[in-house]
């Protein structure tokens, strides 16, 4: 059955969950927009020839805890302010004491197959109490109203992402007027800075739709304070913003700062919370005080840290210049309308890198629903960490694009998690270890929420497995020494406690399986008609808890430790049930039974977990599974959700399906992409443009398996290219250059020294600093050793 974007975007805002999706604010501008101006100049950027209309047409910078959507506005600039840790809630205790002594009955009903019995149970005693979190917030907006300004001559703006500097410029009344507006990381403030040809007369606001005031600082010429706290009563904010005018004045009029007969103005904002037990006050005056630096300066320490790690990568695919010259909405509208633009693909996957290194920098919070960008006092879904597909996706690309130090706050937060977590476990599983559920919040929310679908203890177990993604690609034994190794163990300990033998009679008699369980957001029909979600060993769980145990006993194995523990994860996970293909359908089974499917085209496809990111199945190794990973696929269809179709892009990369994987890229720039080329679900959610990235970056290159793949998804549409700057797990860095779908040489470098074991076919020349490296192979691997910082050109023979 086909089903419509309707259908299925109903069947998740309303009937599952209840969302009404937040409307979107307008933004309008009077001045007349004349003349068509040419294209910035910027080698990878965003631009357009009209400001922002909506929200999602803004341009976005952060600098991982500080974030702006720079609308573009003529005579009247909005940029809308996020600040990381503002939300509403706090800390509580939400664990249910009841769920400890329901968990046998509940264990019992679904091992009997009375489903509907075990969730009403479940409902009334396993959920958290309250059942919920509450949402991000904005921080507010800052508002910049310039007088005089009735038209615009060659008007466009754009969105560097180089310099991660957002830009507007036009000409009005023969002057030429350009805004920049970045957040700056080394000196954590928002900088705008205003320029005229002629002196502007300027007043400039901070608002806020509810709870916060502003006025001027008595103690400061020339300072606009936004105060208040989340919901009158809960987290305590502050914004501070100082204005300095060249050549003219400054003057408070009210909540407002009037700006007069300057040709230069500097705006620098800084915003903190008391989130982490300090005086917000105290902390925007110490930072605007380390701030006070001349314009240029803050733009060149913001620029070069920013090129640190966003130059790390190149990406060249074949070129249209006839579409890289137009704006990015039309060059947008014209893709969607189904004209090739292949340049495009390369403008996501550099965007992706941008946003990732936008919202979620050391020292920060994870990357939210929606990076750190968010408009709305209640956002779709709260803005939360939904842990059972959509924090994992934020962070798939990572590593493999060159930006490992963005995955530090995940682990800073699951570190944080791991206190309330092992109390959830504790008191609700009477367990070991650390839990999380589906989802979570930044005050270390672990009990299951929302409804039957939260009872999911698999959240924390699927986290612990960027922890060891992290180390194969980076080989820092140190973090996994100090940091990562506890946190997989922990994670570990819970899934062997929580793990029961399932008894006679069951599909699984005798097998360690996980009790309950889901198959997230998913439900099933038994033959006598009977619908659930809830259930016993849902092939999901039986993956997350294989990849973690197996994984978990190779951390213990390369640190030396533990032998005993790692003897338990092996032999647990021997017991563990063995994915199955249903006689029926010939699809790998989501469930312990072969149960039919009340929503065939359902946005999860949570059972090929086993795909990808875990490796339970591969082309290679795992033909058959492989075959029916491809039959689950097809029979799941192609349109989505965004999420769930970058989801779709990365499986069928990794079945080696170029061509497919191009055309779930294509569905998702054609249906699931906005203006300013955020993914929507709908509305905005953040992880599709990063599992777009990681997509894009599996069709190049893979490195599952202990082994190299080059090229393994290339598309005919992407026949010549090159990249730079790939990571591939073992500690390598990969560079390609490709013509008519062939490799023609690879640069590999290697960081930590080990062999390189690549899949490739036919005869491959290596060499270093044009010596020849002797080549051997090792089960249909090529393989040769590498020293530290090794550099090696491959070229086919």
């Amino acid at each position: 059955m086909r089903i419509s974007r309707r259908t299925w975007i109903a069947g998740w805002t309303g009937a599952v969950f209840g969302f009404q999706r937040s409307r979107q604010s307008t933004f309008s501008w009077k001045a007349r927009l004349r003349g068509q101006a040419a294209a910035p100049e910027a080698r990878l950027k965003l631009w357009y020839r009209q400001p922002a209309a909506q929200w999602d047409e803004a341009l976005p910078v952060g600098n991982g805890r500080l974030g702006a959507m720079v609308f573009g506005g003529v005579e009247s600039e909005r940029l809308q302010l996020n600040e990381e840790t503002i939300w509403a809630g706090g800390p509580l205790d939400p664990n249910n004491p009841a769920a400890l002594k329901a968990l046998p009955e509940v264990r019992r009903l679904l091992f009997e197959g009375k489903e509907l019995e075990a969730t009403k149970l479940a409902e009334k005693t396993m959920l958290g109490i309250p059942p919920h979190v509450d949402s991000y917030q904005p921080l507010g907006d800052l508002w910049i109203d310039v007088e005089g300004i009735e038209e615009a001559q060659d008007y466009r703006r754009w969105l560097d992402l180089e310099t991660a500097v957002a830009v507007t410029e036009f000409r009005s009344g023969g002057a030429l007027f350009r805004r920049e507006v970045f957040s700056s990381a080394p000196d954590d403030v928002l900088a705008v800075h205003l320029a005229c040809e002629r002196p502007f007369t300027a007043r400039v606001r901070l608002t806020r739709s509810e709870h916060a005031m502003t006025a001027p600082d008595p103690a400061r010429p020339g300072t606009l304070i936004l105060r208040g706290r989340v919901k009158g009563d809960g987290m305590q904010f502050e914004a501070r913003l100082e204005a300095e005018a060249r050549g003219g004045s400054v003057s408070a009029q009210g909540p407002e700062l009037l700006v007069a007969g300057t040709n230069e103005l500097v705006l620098r904002l800084a915003a903190a919370t008391d989130y982490r037990g300090r005086s917000p006050a105290a902390l925007v005056a110490q930072t605007l005080g380390n701030a006070r630096r001349p314009y240029a300066e803050l733009r060149r320490r913001h620029e070069a840290d920013h090129r640190v790690y966003f130059s790390r990568v190149r990406l060249e695919l074949p070129a249209d210049p006839a579409a890289e010259a137009l704006p990015t909405d039309e060059r947008l509208a014209r893709a969607k309308a189904g004209a090739g633009d292949e340049g495009l693909a390369a403008l996501y996957f550099q965007y992706g890198r941008y946003l990732l290194l936008g919202s979620s920098r050391p020292g920060c919070l994870p990357a939210n629903l929606q990076g750190i960008w968010n408009e709305h006092m209640k956002a779709p879904w709260n803005s939360d960490f939904h842990t059972n597909i959509n924090l994992q996706m934020n962070y798939w690309p990572a590593c493999v694009a060159n930006l490992a130090e963005c995955e530090q706050p995940l682990f800073d937060f699951m570190q944080m998690l791991s206190g309330p977590g092992s109390k959830t476990a504790r008191v609700m599983y009477g367990a070991r270890g650390w839990v999380v559920h589906h989802l979570t919040d930044p005050f270390g929310y672990t009990a299951p929420a929302d409804g039957i679908w939260g009872v999911w203890p698999m959240g924390a177990a699927w986290l612990a497995r960027h922890v060891w993604e992290h180390f194969q690609f980076t080989g820092d034994r140190a973090f996994l020494e100090k940091r990562g190794y506890a946190l997989m163990k922990g994670a570990a300990e819970f899934v062997l406690d929580f793990l029961v033998e399932a008894p006679p009679g069951t599909a699984a008699a005798g097998r360690l399986v996980t009790a309950p369980s889901h198959s997230p957001e998913n439900r099933f029909r038994k033959p006598d008609g009977t619908e659930a979600m809830f259930t016993y060993a849902a092939t999901m769980d039986i993956a997350i808890c294989r990849d973690l145990l197996v994984n978990t006993a190779r951390a213990a194995e390369a640190l030396g430790r533990d032998a005993e523990f790692r003897r338990q994860c092996l032999e647990a996970a021997a017991r563990l049930p063995e994915l199955r293909i249903s006689p029926r359908t010939g699809r790998l089974m989501e469930w312990i039974e072969d149960y039919d499917e009340p929503e065939p085209q359902h946005r999860h496809v949570s059972h090929l977990y086993t795909l990808h990111p875990a490796e339970l199945i591969d082309i290679h190794r795992t033909p058959e599974l492989a075959a029916a990973a491809r039959r689950t696929l097809e029979a799941r269809g192609d349109r989505s959700t965004g999420w769930s179709t970058a989801w779709k892009m990365n499986f069928w990369a990794r079945l080696g399906d170029g061509e497919r994987a191009y055309r779930l890229w294509r569905i998702l720039l054609e249906t699931c992409t906005l203006k300013n080329l955020f993914d929507t679900h709908p509305p905005f959610q953040i992880d599709g443009n990063f599992g777009g990235t990681a997509g894009i970056a599996e069709m190049l290159l893979q490195s599952h398996l202990g082994e190299v793949r080059l090229l393994p998804a290339l598309p005919q549409a992407w026949h010549t290219g090159r990249v730079e700057g790939l990571r591939a797990r073992g500690g390598f860095e990969v560079s390609m250059e490709w013509q008519d779908g062939r490799l023609r040489l690879a640069r590999i470098r290697s960081i930590r020294g080990n062999p390189v074991r690549l899949r490739w076919a036919g005869a491959l020349g290596v060499t270093r600093q044009g010596r020849r490296v002797p080549v051997r192979q090792e089960n249909g691997l090529l393989v040769f050793e590498s020293s530290v910082n090794g550099v090696y050109e491959l070229r086919p023979a």
